[in-house]
């Protein structure tokens, strides 16, 4: 009875052993060499899971893996099919990378039923703007490639960033548009009121094993973006971001907008970041859009006919 002891003692000494190194392991991988919790790298936040949750699925916060597997099924060659009469179409499937769906059915987290606030008047205003064709300047701001405003909700395509790390500095580079956003970490005040940037100013800190970034200072055209993270959003916005890396493969980025001037409370997006194999493409937007003199040119022409 007591060798029966002793081996099982030993097995489960040797199992806490081996738990240990491997955690020990992987914080090894997921610390950078000045010590602090590591996200660099490349990294896609493509997803199929929409903002706000659909109202067909009512309460349902959670989808099962059949449900998974029966969306992810569903997109398949979505875009190889032939469009509707008098659609042009666009990008067959081998342009798109939109991933596939999360568990959740929303990014949204909070409120608790994975829809936006309510927004006040002037933020119903604000989300119900919408693009014209009388000028460069009625188009929205991701189709005049000035931006696709952060953070970067994900898209059909582009969803992939590159992280680089300092002691002092996080530099999160977007593929879509080539942005960059350049964070300090040293505590510093954030910029004088009166600048405005489109990407707004971002200061950083480390709250344990967590990147804390709050940004502030956008400007007030950021509404007009199609791809906003937040829809309706002012100039007053600020937003808290959270990166926490939970394993090799994984960050948890979560993002909570405060914006009075567009809803009636705080809100909070989680969009999971994966690692990726890369390569990081140029976004040469400006220097291939024909497309904005092409749509300028149609409007001309069916306001001719």
């Amino acid at each position: 009875m007591l060798g029966r002891v002793a081996i099982l003692v030993s097995c489960l000494v040797l199992v806490s052993e081996c738990a240990l190194t491997a955690e020990q392991d992987v914080q090894q991988t997921t610390q950078s060499a000045h010590g602090q919790p590591d996200l660099q790298g490349l990294w896609t936040n493509s997803t199929t899971t929409p903002l706000e949750r659909p109202g067909s699925v009512g309460d349902q916060a959670i989808y099962s893996d059949e449900e998974i597997a029966a969306i992810d099924a569903a997109n398949v060659g979505r875009n190889d099919r032939l469009p509707p009469a008098g659609d042009p179409g666009t990008y067959n499937d081998f342009w798109w990378e939109r991933g596939t769906a999360l568990s959740s059915t929303s990014l949204i987290i909070d409120p608790p039923n994975g829809r936006l606030p309510d927004k006040t008047s002037a933020g119903e205003t604000r989300a119900a703007w919408a693009r014209g064709a009388d000028s460069w300047i009625d188009r929205n701001l991701a189709e005049r490639c000035v931006t696709r405003g952060s953070p970067k909700r994900p898209g059909g395509y582009n969803n992939n960033f590159l992280v680089l790390q300092t002691p002092g500095y996080i530099v999160l580079v977007q593929e879509m548009i080539n942005e960059a956003r350049i964070i300090p970490l040293d505590g510093r005040p954030h910029i004088d009121s009166r600048i405005k940037l489109w990407l707004g100013d971002s200061r950083g800190y480390w709250d344990g094993d967590t990147l804390v970034v709050e940004t502030t200072h956008y400007r007030e055209e950021i509404f007009t973006n199609s791809f906003n993270c937040c829809p309706g959003a002012s100039g007053n916005l600020t937003l808290t971001e959270r990166f926490r890396r939970l394993d090799d493969s994984t960050i948890d980025h979560q993002y909570t907008v405060h914006d009075p001037d567009t809803y009636t409370r705080a809100w909070t997006a989680s969009i999971p970041m994966r690692r990726f194999a890369g390569p990081l493409y140029e976004y040469a937007c400006h220097e291939g859009n024909y497309g904005m003199e092409n749509l300028l040119r149609g409007a001309r022409t069916q306001e001719s006919q």
